[in-house]
């Protein structure tokens, strides 16, 4: 089984890929982050980690979805995603002015600081194109959002797997982080 994870970084992405490991699959990304010629290369990048790994997150893979859809037509399809807000406000706490390729290619923009706007449509474009896609397919495709308490139940309900018994990973609570840095005495 060959499982993408095509929602947007910082929509729970690791934590999926922390599920995804905890139920015993090999799993890949982000990738080719800081490669300069990302656009030249991802192609051949993707094509090459899909032999390699049972699952995908994070970049380039988002990109992707179409062309994978019809490379591994039996491939799971998760859609990850938060609300725009909460998700550009990660972004910019996260990344600021800090540029990468990957970015740069993805957005036209390097980092998200001064480019909330040119983000934010990028972002609400894809989950957009991603849903109207799989349903014009008719094709399944798991949509996850993590904050909202989606976790092994979907997950596993989607994959066809008996749920684990620990609890879902989330990773990256840097909002829950600060607010207990800010309540200690």
């Amino acid at each position: 089984m060959k499982i993408f994870g095509i929602g947007f970084h910082k929509t729970g992405t690791t934590s999926l890929a922390q599920a995804l490991k905890m139920l015993g699959f090999s799993v890949t990304g982000p990738n080719g982050i800081n490669d300069p010629n990302i656009a030249d290369n991802a192609r051949y990048l993707i094509q090459r980690l899909v032999t390699q790994y049972d699952a995908f997150q994070d970049n380039p893979w988002p990109i992707f979805y179409k062309e994978l859809v019809q490379e591994v037509p039996d491939g799971k399809f998760i859609l990850t995603y938060r609300d725009p807000k909460k998700w550009i406000h990660s972004q910019v706490r996260h990344f600021g002015k800090n540029e990468t390729p990957m970015r740069r290619w993805i957005y036209g923009k390097g980092c998200p600081e001064g480019n909330e706007s040119v983000y934010l449509k990028r972002y609400q474009q894809h989950n957009r194109d991603v849903v109207e896609h799989f349903k014009k397919l008719n094709k399944p495709l798991l949509i996850m959002n993590l904050e909202k308490g989606h976790g092994w139940d979907k997950l596993c309900s989607f994959l066809d797997f008996p749920q684990p018994d620990a609890p879902f990973p989330h990773a990256n609570k840097a909002e829950a982080r600060e607010r207990s840095l800010v309540q200690r005495p």
